[in-house]
């Protein structure tokens, strides 16, 4: 008699961007790019909180970690890397990809990939734009990413936003140039749109079953891994608030602060979490790098 085969469990992607509040997007007008190494940085103790957590739940994840960050505090680049975690970058600077020329964005990856690589030990595959500032405008970026020896980008938000998205572009991971693969963060379609379902101010925002199921039917429908993304400054309630901002900029940026930690810590339990390296590009690039 033929025994019933199980379906096997779908591993998403546990993705975190490694910068601070103060380094925002959003912030750019109001926060100058000369203060920060004068403002009050909480990632080493939010960075803390997340391993700690992700410990706890044996979950591995991938750091998309900005150049800036680990030039500053590179024991949290060995302390991600001795846990098992995936370093990647997240360009050195905070720079999105849309604002600089072929020639800064290549200097800004570079900068960062061999910084990493040098405080790790490890090579860097995976590469995040800020604030996923690779579109239509600017696609010759993976032909940089490509050049520059990164195997994945996970850049592109197939979404339509007032800040980023590309809503025409795949929704699953795609090869974007020979050797180099595009990884976007996870969408829902639904009435002929991208909803996003990934993490971020929408995962702040919107109650969490909903997010729960949004991903739960990705994975079931769609058969595709999901991946999620969050920045440690999400689970600073502590964080100090920025003055004179907008009150578009205050709500995206501040709302439901206080809950994200436990979200985050329930999310990990409701469903099977991984590195990006393993999950789209194999163990044997994880042995080989």
């Amino acid at each position: 008699m033929l025994m019933p085969t199980r379906t096997p469990v779908i591993r998403n992607a546990m993705t975190i961007d490694v910068e601070d509040y103060f380094q925002v997007s959003a912030f750019a007008p109001y926060i100058a790019r000369d203060d920060w190494d004068r403002r009050e940085c909480r990632v080493e103790h939010n960075m803390a909180r997340i391993l700690a957590l992700l410990e706890e739940r044996q979950v591995k994840a991938t750091f998309f970690t900005l150049g800036w960050i680990a030039e500053r505090y590179p024991q949290l680049v060995r302390q991600i890397v001795e846990q098992g975690h995936e370093l990647a970058s997240h360009g050195y600077g905070h720079q999105r990809a849309s604002e600089l020329s072929r020639e800064a964005f290549a200097d800004d990856i570079g900068r960062a990939k061999q910084l990493l690589e040098d405080l790790s030990g490890q090579a860097v595959l995976g590469y995040r734009a800020p604030s996923f500032s690779i579109g239509e405008g600017n696609l010759w970026a993976f032909d940089v990413l490509r050049e520059a020896g990164y195997r994945y980008s996970s850049s592109v938000y197939p979404i339509a936003h007032d800040h980023y998205g590309m809503p025409d572009s795949p929704r699953f991971a795609y090869p974007v140039r020979e050797g180099l693969l595009e990884v976007p963060v996870t969408t829902l379609r639904a009435f002929n749109r991208n909803f996003p379902s990934s993490g971020g101010g929408y995962f702040r925002l919107l109650p969490y079953a909903l997010s729960r199921w949004m991903i739960r039917q990705v994975n079931a429908v769609d058969q595709q891994s999901a991946v999620f993304y969050f920045h440690p400054w999400e689970i600073d309630s502590e964080q100090p608030r920025i003055p004179g901002i907008d009150g578009k900029t205050r709500f995206r940026h501040y709302v439901n602060i206080p809950r994200t930690h436990g979200r985050i810590a329930q999310l990990l339990s409701d469903f099977a979490w991984g590195r990006m390296d393993e999950i789209f590009l194999g163990a044997q690039a994880r042995a080989r790098a």
